[in-house]
């Protein structure tokens, strides 16, 4: 690009330096994040809208004793930062106590993140118009109607504070995503993906799979609601077992509030809770995961298995209630990677002698945390099985289901990959899941919807 569009690591640390030096706070935490959100969208055929926005801001927090405030700017001339600096203290002088406040961090040891792709940080305008391009071409070509999103991102963040700590790290992200539908609307598929490493995107290839379920999605038949053995895509089981992963705070389970609560108290880590074969770990430094190394307090995020050969490992614990409990803060799962098998969906599909293929989840909402029970639908493709191949695409679906009741249903699993798990098509953190086939799966209602 002609011109930077992030502050290197030098700029953050001197912008912090300057606003730690105006601090007149017994403690005091500078946040900075800078960088260029972009996107380009299309709807039949044809790109609808495009734009790059270059932004940056900074978050002063302020502390006197337990009284904690913040304030928020976007201008790094010297008479801006110092009416956010006043701001914050003015505000951190007027609050209530925060009892769980534990003070700034000091210096710490941060894993190697290398989250930054020159392909990435190069996919202007035009570029991604070329992607574009290449999908609503093949659609066109086959008398079918392309719509989609391509956003990304590519910036920077440092975090600062009063006793020495300070930490920053660069990234680029990509999502790319497509739905095709037949021009009666009777036909709907969907391909996705989502990189940090823009040259891994085939977008020919993403435009085949969305293009191909549109064509076999056409003129769909309703089914019998019930539980069905299903084969669920790499996309959907993202969908659902992020879910669960989201679900798993330390605070929550303890208090009582979770799946993740012991009957009589505590947590249930240790327990076994899910289908021997499954693993769930994140890392930063995982060269598929690739997530922030560090948190907004500063606080490091190292590897950490949160789920090994279908017991609970290890719960997510802020710094407050590690201290409360005796632990070790964990940092946050931002992405994340399950384990997988070495069957393909044609083996599964071959496997199967009545069932249902499922392309993706949408719509999805939740119905009891105490049991991770949410509910959505099917969407963009979903196929019936008869005899080990599919015979005809069927009208989706509404669906109750819990990703440990998915989780304690597999039969077969395949190899994992990564996947854009984003309802939206927004940039979202690495998801890293196998397709699975799944025994009793709970579908409640047929839904007209495409």
């Amino acid at each position: 690009m002609s011109q930077p569009t992030y502050f290197s690591g030098e700029e953050m640390r001197r912008i912090a330096e300057r606003v730690l030096g105006l601090s007149g706070a017994e403690q005091a935490r500078v946040n900075i994040v800078s960088g260029l959100q972009g996107n380009t969208r299309f709807a039949v055929n044809q790109i609808s809208t495009a734009g790059d926005v270059v932004n940056a801001q900074l978050v002063v927090t302020s502390a006197f004793g337990r009284r904690v405030a913040s304030a928020t700017s976007n201008g790094f001339d010297d008479d801006s930062l110092r009416r956010v600096v006043e701001t914050s203290e003015r505000l951190a002088r007027l609050v209530p106590e925060n009892p769980e406040y534990l003070g700034e961090l000091g210096g710490q040891q941060y894993p190697e993140v290398s989250a930054f792709f020159e392909t990435t940080a190069a996919l202007d305008a035009a570029a991604r118009a070329a992607a574009v391009e290449e999908v609503t071409r093949r659609a066109r070509e086959r008398g079918l109607v392309a719509t989609g999103f391509l956003p990304f991102q590519v910036g920077s963040q440092a975090v600062a504070t009063s006793r020495g700590l300070f930490a920053y790290g660069t990234a680029t992200q990509a999502a790319f995503t497509t739905t095709v539908r037949t021009p009666d609307g009777s036909g709907s598929g969907w391909a996705g993906t989502s990189v940090h490493d823009w040259s891994h995107v085939d977008a020919g290839a993403l435009a085949g799979r969305a293009i191909d379920k549109a064509i076999r999605s056409r003129d769909p038949r309703p089914v019998e609601p019930g539980r069905w053995t299903v084969i669920l895509e790499p996309t959907a089981v993202a969908n659902m077992v992020g879910l669960m992963v989201q679900q798993m705070s330390a605070r929550a389970a303890d208090e009582g509030r979770s799946f993740f609560s012991r009957q009589g108290g505590g947590n249930r880590i240790g327990e076994s809770f899910l289908d021997d074969r499954i693993s769930i770990h994140s890392d930063p430094a995982d060269p598929q995961i690739l997530s922030p190394a560090f948190t907004n307090e500063g606080l490091p995020n190292r590897r950490t298995v949160w789920v090994e050969n279908g017991t609970l490992a290890s719960l997510i614990y802020d710094r407050f209630w590690a201290r409360r409990q005796q632990r070790e803060p964990t940092g946050f799962p931002a992405g994340f990677a399950m384990s997988g098998g070495d069957a393909t969906i044609d083996d599964m599909i071959a496997s199967t002698e009545r069932g249902l293929l499922v392309t993706r989840l949408w719509y999805i909402r939740p119905v009891d945390p105490r049991t991770i029970l949410f509910t959505g639908l099917t969407r963009d493709g979903t196929f019936l099985i008869e005899d080990g191949s599919i015979s005809h695409a069927v009208q989706n679906l509404r669906w109750n289901e819990s990703p440990v009741s998915i989780l304690n249903g597999i039969r077969m699993m395949g190899r994992p990959e990564r996947v854009s798990a984003s309802e939206s098509g927004d940039v979202g953190p690495a998801v890293i899941v196998p397709p699975l086939k799944v025994e009793g799966f709970n579908f409640t209602s047929v839904s007209d919807a495409v």
